[in-house]
């Protein structure tokens, strides 16, 4: 056992005390959630490292370190434990994303030597609901996309990350993990859309789902649709299907200067609980 404060990585064994850590905030932690329960802590499987801070011999904080580096419950000690141990490896993920306070301090540590970032997203507000608004009718025509329609929903899909983030996910790789991505939603039943005329107007995705909390994730209405009321019924059908179908709490986190996309979230019942903060390279 571990009797100092002291950092590592976890190994397959450690996988029910890491749970445990992630059990204590199921909301904000469901994305990290969601893959370790499907795939433990092997860094094969996993796409990535778990690192573990353990404090008295306890596990305390978790720090996922793939194509994302995500602080889990991790205070200031476990950050710049944390900060070190991934300064020294050097940075091999495209962006840090997670509660807003752990991944500033995280971002404190590594900016002297990772930055400068692309993008700072410093306060993304995380936004919750259990119920869905009876004064908001969900609209009919928002659905599951059906397998056979993977390549009439994959450009949407494309514009709205390059629109998110300010890059294409085709690039690089040509789009191959991307659409892989996409398509193992889309075969999950985890994607919704409204078609007409064979194009999608407004789109979204479950993306995380574990038996507490599930995460709303992709939201996007084609850009001549815009101002034509579609996002706000097309949320309400999509919370619709996450709470009668995947879990008891929906969550998504949505920036801060997006006021539109807040006030659409609030109308179809979701409320304000903390922030993220995203940094992109």
């Amino acid at each position: 056992m571990l009797t100092t404060t002291s950092t590592r990585p976890l190994t397959p064994g450690d996988l029910d005390e890491a749970l445990a850590v992630l059990g204590r905030e199921p909301v904000a932690n469901a994305f990290v959630t969601a893959r370790v329960r499907a795939s433990g802590l092997d860094p094969w499987r996993l796409g990535g490292e778990m690192w573990g801070w353990y404090s008295g011999g306890r596990l305390t904080s978790l720090c996922y370190a793939g194509a994302n580096l995500v602080p889990v419950c991790a205070g200031p000690e476990a950050v710049a434990a944390f900060a070190e141990r991934a300064r020294r490896q050097g940075r091999r993920c495209s962006s840090i994303v997670g509660p807003a306070t752990a991944t500033a301090a995280l971002w404190r540590h590594l900016e002297p030597h990772w930055g400068p970032a692309r993008a700072v997203r410093a306060h993304q507000p995380l936004m919750v609901a259990e119920v869905p608004s009876a004064a908001v009718a969900p609209d009919p025509g928002v659905r599951r996309v059906r397998k056979d329609e993977l390549e009439s929903v994959l450009p949407a899909c494309v514009a709205m990350f390059t629109e998110e983030v300010g890059v294409s996910p085709l690039a690089g790789d040509g789009g191959l993990v991307y659409q892989a991505r996409v398509a193992e939603l889309v075969g999950s039943g985890r994607a919704f859309a409204r078609f007409e005329d064979g194009r999608v107007v407004f789109k979204a995705e479950i993306g995380a789902v574990t038996a507490e909390a599930c995460q709303i994730q992709g939201v996007w209405v084609a850009p001549e649709r815009r101002g034509e009321r579609l996002s706000v019924p097309g949320m309400a059908a999509v919370l619709r299907f996450a709470l009668a179908e995947f879990a008891p709490v929906a969550s998504l986190y949505v920036n801060d200067f997006n006021t539109a996309a807040r006030a659409a979230y609030r109308r179809v019942g979701f409320r304000e609980v903390g922030a993220f903060m995203s940094v992109l390279f």
